[in-house]
């Protein structure tokens, strides 16, 4: 799992009828883009999450990069 800042993390519910988690990254602490990563949740709290296998990487689109 690779992810830059500005990528969103979701983590799949894990119960039934529990809803998906989406979180923006916005610091990366491992090397090469890897885990741990800070994230900022959709009510604004922020946390140090190292997502398990339940979780995946949303790469933002390339039109969204800063320059």
């Amino acid at each position: 799992m690779r992810a830059v800042v500005g990528d969103r993390l979701q983590v799949r519910g894990r119960v039934v009828g529990a809803s998906d988690q989406t979180s923006e990254i916005i610091e990366v602490r491992g090397r090469d883009g890897t885990p741990p990563y800070v994230v900022r949740h959709a009510d604004g709290h922020e946390g140090l999450v190292f997502p398990g296998a339940d979780a995946s990487v949303l790469h933002r689109s390339p039109s969204r990069k800063a320059t």
